[in-house]
């Protein structure tokens, strides 16, 4: 039996992590209308036009006839619906169009007049940079570092990173989508669609390096590289590829797309003039990076990660370390050298766009449907 839908209170719960979760606060409260069901305690929560179908004490959701993962069990106590504080900071941002949540005051807004506001902010000369923080949820990605007694994850130090990037990116006028703002787990094949749907101007995934176990001194593996989409050169691309792209056992049947794209992207003009800008915005930022990192430069390479295939835009996977080396795992969680090294590889950003512009404003960018300069 269907009762007509009511008007329920949903609570918020969690915590917004910063600095490896060091730093945490309770999350706000956020009131949104729910169409409440007594079909197997099933709710919809109905936000910019998206209808998401939730379930007492079960971890996924229903966005039309896909079935996504939450961070954790939404859970319904004296009558109030309580879900996971990435709902509002990641979720709903990624499902629901025109809907953005303000992590430093807790806010979830919907921006009616998206294209309006979008083509007045290129106008002004406001670009949009979609960062994001590699691995998440139950996906910690590497661990390290060797033979010491304290330990480091790798998606904690990418979330950290990614949001002193954030900042120092909209402290230099850009503006900025973050892929995930809190522990949760997005899909490879997601990240880019994200990309795609808040119409950035250039994709950046944040990671961190491991050591193979089988090198001669893999503890003493050091130092950043970054990488644009194509096929592996080398065996060392092609173990960074594999590490990487390894996340996909974590999600779910659904999101898990079978077929892997690479191969017609690699054939496609529009996305060759992708990697070719890809290639020049990993050289910028990886000389940024050397001047402020204590490690060598591995240099720019190339591999088929799978984060970077579906996102139609100049896109870079940095690798910032090696977490299996203690010096760098240190230098990595320090909270200056954090801010040092995001502010590296904004300046690198920063420095890349005002290239491209000038190559538009003279008639010799290519602009596209999905990356800078867009018409």
């Amino acid at each position: 039996m269907r009762k007509p839908a009511t008007a329920m209170r949903i609570a918020i719960s969690g915590t917004a992590c910063r600095s490896c979760g060091r730093i945490s606060r309770t999350a706000p409260r956020i009131s949104l209308l729910a169409a409440l069901t007594l079909t197997e305690l099933k709710y919809v929560v109905a936000v910019a036009g998206v209808r998401v179908t939730v379930t007492a004490g079960v971890p996924f959701v229903r966005v039309g006839d896909q079935t996504l993962p939450l961070a954790a069990e939404p859970v319904v106590r004296g009558g109030t619906l309580y879900l996971p504080y990435s709902f509002v900071s990641d979720f709903l941002p990624r499902v629901a169009t025109g809907v953005t949540f303000d992590t430093r005051r807790g806010v979830l807004q919907h921006q009616l007049a998206t294209t309006t506001t979008r083509s007045a902010a290129k106008s002004r000369g406001l670009l949009t940079v979609v960062v994001d923080a590699g691995h998440g949820g139950p996906d910690r990605g590497m661990r390290g570092p060797i033979g010491a007694d304290w330990e480091i994850r790798e998606k904690d130090i990418t979330l950290d990173v990614s949001l002193a990037l954030r900042d120092a990116l909209q402290e230099r006028g850009v503006a900025v989508v973050m892929t995930r703002s809190t522990d949760t787990l997005i899909a490879l094949s997601d990240r880019g669609r994200i990309a795609n749907a808040k119409k950035g101007d250039v994709f950046l995934s944040i990671h961190v390096n491991a050591a193979n176990p089988n090198w001669k001194q893999p503890g003493a593996a050091r130092g950043f590289e970054t990488y644009f989409l194509s096929e592996a050169r080398t065996e060392d691309a092609r173990r960074v590829e594999a590490m990487e792209n390894e996340v996909v056992k974590f999600e779910t049947r659904t999101a898990a797309r079978g077929g892997d794209p690479l191969s017609f992207l690699l054939n496609d003009m529009a996305q060759n003039e992708h990697l070719r800008e890809s290639n020049e915005l990993a050289e910028l930022i990886q000389r940024r990076i050397g001047g402020v990192h204590p490690g060598p430069s591995r240099g720019v390479k190339q591999a088929g990660f799978r984060v970077l295939v579906t996102a139609f835009m100049p896109a870079v996977l940095v690798e910032i370390g090696f977490g299996t080396n203690a010096s760098e795992a240190s230098y990595m969680t320090d909270p200056n050298r954090m801010e040092e090294l995001s502010s590296a590889v904004a300046d690198g950003v920063l420095e890349y766009l005002k290239r491209y512009e000038r190559r538009v404003a003279a008639g010799t960018g290519v602009g596209s449907a999905g990356g800078v300069a867009r018409q």
